[in-house]
């Protein structure tokens, strides 16, 4: 449904500036009739039309989808949808070695809220609106219009990441595939699951991450934690390493990791570890090459993040501590509220607990399929490190 709403006078600043954000104490009008999910025209004090998105009954009232007065209809959707896929035709993300990313970053696309991750012609949806949510059947459209043969089957699924007071139903909106489906990421084939698995299935931020420690792997023996189902383990056995050893603290994780070593033949040179990543990195049984710490989000809300930071700064030091001389560690954090310098600070912290000497090599980052809108800086949340322990 749609509907209209008024901005204070004093709060047009951030909409003059296109962040795709309007949070609930900006709004004059009264919305206690708004339902979630509406289409809403926004005005300023002087009745101009300065935006138009989907409202919400939550901090951020307003999800913005145009600054423009325009329609948001099937054409919207076509277009915004089908620049996105170009985009990512454009960086030769469609290749006979990789048929899997991202397809649509919301913010970073002009579409906040919406989700699509693409895994060997199967487009996987995901929303974190209820304006996105009611959307589906019109970006299931223009996913077909513009992927055509490519695409297999659309599959919505939202139960996960909208509020529970929306009645949601995960299913196919277009054809169907069983699961798991295997495709390829940089020549290493993975076993996909968007029904049972974490996300969309898989965890399509780190691609050229992984790609990364191809160089780092001839000849060494890693330890891949926080493992999930074992992309960097994958492509450090694809790429020469003498061994790898993949820890995780869920035996389902292990699981998915030893289905896709076995996919690709790699089990002689392979052992699993079920452990909780922190307590093993105190004491570490074995010498490694290369360590990769790729937690979860230690923090999802800004009150968390002083935590966040003692647990990352923990982790890191018990792993430089640990790791043999001239040992390489790739460490992550995907913890929106942990900004890339504060978490080079960390880092930086936990090398002078540990008493060693650290070299930072390279400085790593979400990749280009997840792309930053210039306007919503809050769209970068991967930052990593590759730094080397004397």
């Amino acid at each position: 449904m749609k509907k209209s709403l008024q901005i204070h006078k004093k709060k047009t600043h951030s909409i003059e500036r296109k962040h795709p954000w309007i949070f609930s104490g900006a709004i004059s009008s009264n919305v206690e009739d708004f339902e979630d999910g509406d289409l809403v025209t926004v005005y300023d004090h002087k009745e101009k039309v300065i935006a138009k998105g989907h409202f919400q009954h939550a901090t951020i009232s307003i999800r913005v989808l145009t600054f423009e007065d325009e329609e948001i209809d099937q054409p919207f959707f076509d277009r915004k949808i089908g620049n996105a896929i170009k985009v990512r035709r454009n960086q030769q993300l469609f290749r006979e070695d990789n048929n899997i990313c991202r397809l649509v970053h919301g913010e970073g696309d002009g579409l906040p809220g919406l989700v699509v991750d693409y895994y060997n012609g199967v487009a996987v949806v995901q929303c974190h609106s209820i304006g996105m949510y009611k959307s589906v059947d019109m970006i299931a459209n223009a996913l077909k219009a513009w992927l055509k043969s490519d695409l297999i089957a659309v599959y919505s699924k939202s139960s996960d990441t909208l509020p529970e007071r929306i009645a949601t139903e995960d299913k196919y909106l277009i054809g169907s595939c069983e699961t798991p489906h295997i495709a390829l990421e940089n020549g290493v084939k993975l076993n996909i699951d968007w029904i049972t698995g974490q996300k969309t299935g898989f965890f399509i931020d780190q691609r050229e991450n992984r790609f990364l420690l191809a160089k780092y792997s001839k000849g060494k023996k890693i330890l891949n934690t926080f493992c999930y189902s074992g992309g960097f383990s994958l492509l450090g056995l694809k790429h020469g390493a003498d061994l790898v050893h993949s820890l995780d603290s869920s035996k389902k994780a292990i699981s998915l990791t030893e289905d896709n070593i076995k996919l690709n033949n790699f089990g002689s040179k392979h052992k699993s570890i079920v452990a909780d990543a922190m307590t093993y990195m105190k004491d570490l049984p074995e010498d490694y090459d290369v360590i990769i710490l790729d937690p979860p989000a230690f923090a999802k809300h800004r009150d968390k993040r002083h935590k966040a930071i003692q647990g990352y700064k923990r982790l890191n030091a018990h792993t430089i501590r640990q790791i043999k001389p001239g040992g390489i560690i790739f460490t992550f954090s995907c913890s929106q509220v942990v900004d890339k310098t504060l978490f080079n600070h960390t880092i930086t912290a936990a090398a002078i607990e540990s008493g060693r000497n650290v070299r930072i090599l390279e400085q790593l980052h979400q990749p280009m399929d997840h792309p930053i809108s210039a306007f919503h800086p809050e769209g970068e949340y991967l930052k990593g490190l590759v730094i080397q322990v004397d």
